[in-house]
């Protein structure tokens, strides 16, 4: 299969960004849409999958006390042509993640500027500590009910964070204990506002009190998909690819 890479890419190159070249990996089964439990990462692709479209790639990280994650159905509510997507495990942490992009750069069209980490309830918590300390290796990432790690000293690399967009979707009185409370929401606000970052918030007030369930909002999953479309767009134009 034909690889494309954006411009002044290699294989290596991309491959450097998430984990040691040498280190070789399982395939990853190809499946579209449906959830193998036995396998420990799943793999979406879009309908009408075209090896010549360089694909935004969306990294699905399911926390614990999200409640059960399919990532078909997730995929097929927020969109069946935008995106391939990977489910890593949230045990794995970073390590598992950059080994699911390794998978999906090997065998799939990925455009290597445009990957996504997407964390649900504390696997969203897991995805903006990820992200912080890989800022470079994401185009953007994505909390849907998981808040912010405060006070762990994420900020290090700050001239790269300021350049990584975020988003956290959330709810109040949630009844997950990743979920952000309003105080957290504050805190998080403040810090962004005095480091420069960019962060986006979206509230659901009519889903509180509910359990998170990302895939059962297709509220959250609108704004998810508009969110990316419009960090997508904001790419230049010589690094275009197709957007159905």
């Amino acid at each position: 299969m034909k690889h494309h890479l954006a411009t002044g890419e290699t294989r290596l190159s991309v491959r450097s960004r998430f984990v040691d070249s040498q280190r070789q990996q399982a395939p990853v089964p190809e499946r579209t849409g449906a959830s193998d439990s036995g396998h420990r990462d799943r793999v979406f692709l879009p309908l009408g999958y075209e090896p010549g479209y360089d694909y935004p790639l969306l990294v699905w990280l399911p926390g614990a006390d999200a409640g059960r994650f399919d990532l078909g159905r997730t995929m097929v509510r927020l969109s069946l042509r935008n995106y391939l997507a990977v489910q890593a495990d949230l045990a794995g942490g970073a390590e598992g993640c950059f080994q699911a992009v390794e998978q999906m750069v090997d065998r799939y069209s990925v455009h290597s500027r445009r990957i996504y980490l997407i964390g649900t309830g504390d696997g969203g918590t897991a995805a903006f500590r990820i992200a912080c300390r890989q800022a470079t290796a994401f185009a953007g990432v994505i909390s849907v009910g998981g808040r912010f790690p405060l006070g762990e000293g994420l900020f290090g690399r700050l001239s790269d964070i300021r350049e990584l967009p975020m988003l956290l979707c959330c709810t109040t009185g949630s009844l997950a204990d990743s979920a952000p409370m309003q105080h957290d929401i504050d805190r998080t606000l403040r810090l962004f506002h005095a480091a420069g970052g960019l962060f986006g918030l979206r509230v659901y007030p009519e889903l509180a009190g509910a359990r998170w369930r990302p895939a059962a909002s297709r509220a959250v999953l609108h704004d998810v998909d508009r969110w990316i479309m419009d960090e997508v767009c904001r790419i230049p134009a010589n690094e275009a690819t197709a957007i159905v």
